[in-house]
């Protein structure tokens, strides 16, 4: 049984983008995805540097095209289930059936300005905690004031909160953590600190009827598989605010049988994390088009007929 998976906001890196435009019909797709959005994605993925692309406003849109992208080059697949990691949520609605890629698009542009603009509302950010017990660290976190905006699995957990609160951390570590990794982000995502952006992408998410999923859709919010196109957009429209639970996403890909993992581009995240926390289960992340043929014989072998 062969999961697809699209990673979140961090995945990106300069120039990443470029491989990608050389496929056909992809440099066409992506300027009508950029008219309809009004950010022109091509030039931020091939030309931006690290600083113009951790802008939320531009990362996450661009994330959401290079998943499609890459996905759409595998050709026809027939996943078990589909799951993304924060923003890459957008992704697998529409890897799902539940969204067509422009409205997808367009509410991953508004979920990004939105964010940003809540997170200048205060100094905050994220850490990666690597290592330790969540008994001990969650409770640690929470003493400090902050959120544990990700719990990932696989022994790391994503602390979120104010820039004060971040450097308490890094000064007084939970018991068992290896080390504190300040992450390149713009706020303090899934947590608190985003609630007004929910209202906004309530706002948005209104104007558009969802279909319901064709394959497992499998949600950040619980772990718990989705039926509707609706309850996967109200959660789209939560989780803003809410911390990702991707330990219970892989539990729930176990207990489906997952037998091989595959993320979109720019894969490698969370292919990390199946390695650690899936064993026995095969993964690959595509990361250029060099990836694709490995990718399709992967799809040979686990996806469904």
């Amino acid at each position: 049984m062969l999961v697809l998976v699209a990673p979140g906001q961090g995945a990106q890196s300069p120039g990443f983008l470029t491989p990608w435009l050389d496929l056909p019909g992809a440099a066409d797709r992506v300027a009508a995805w950029s008219d309809a959005i009004g950010l022109d994605l091509a030039h931020f993925g091939t030309q931006g540097d690290a600083d113009a692309i951790r802008d939320t406003g531009v990362a996450q849109p661009l994330l959401v095209a290079a998943g499609l992208l890459s996905a759409s080059a595998l050709g026809a697949v027939a996943p078990g289930a589909v799951a993304g990691h924060s923003v890459g949520e957008i992704t697998a609605a529409v890897l799902a059936g539940v969204l067509d890629e422009t409205t997808a698009l367009t509410l991953v542009r508004k979920r990004g300005l939105a964010m940003a603009e809540a997170a200048a509302v205060t100094r905050t950010g994220m850490s990666a905690l690597l290592g330790g017990d969540p008994e001990v660290t969650i409770p640690h976190l929470e003493k400090l004031g902050l959120t544990p905006a990700n719990v990932n699995g696989a022994g790391q957990i994503v602390a979120a909160g104010t820039l004060e609160e971040l450097a308490a951390l890094a000064d007084d570590k939970p018991e068992g953590v290896r080390r504190v990794v300040a992450l390149k982000v713009a706020g303090a995502f899934h947590t608190r600190h985003m609630a007004p952006a929910v209202d906004v992408l309530a706002a948005a998410a209104a104007e558009f009827s969802p279909a319901d999923p064709t394959v497992t859709y499998v949600s950040n919010k619980d772990g718990r598989t989705v039926g509707t196109g609706a309850e996967v957009v109200s959660r789209l429209v939560g989780q803003v605010a809410n911390p990702v639970r991707w330990d219970l996403c892989m539990g729930t890909f176990q207990e489906l049988g997952v037998t091989a993992l595959l993320e979109v581009c720019p894969g490698g995240t969370l292919a990390g994390l199946a390695k650690r926390a899936l064993p026995g289960v095969r993964t690959l992340a595509l990361k250029t088009p060099d990836d694709l043929e490995a990718a399709r014989e992967l799809i040979a072998e686990h996806a469904s007929a």
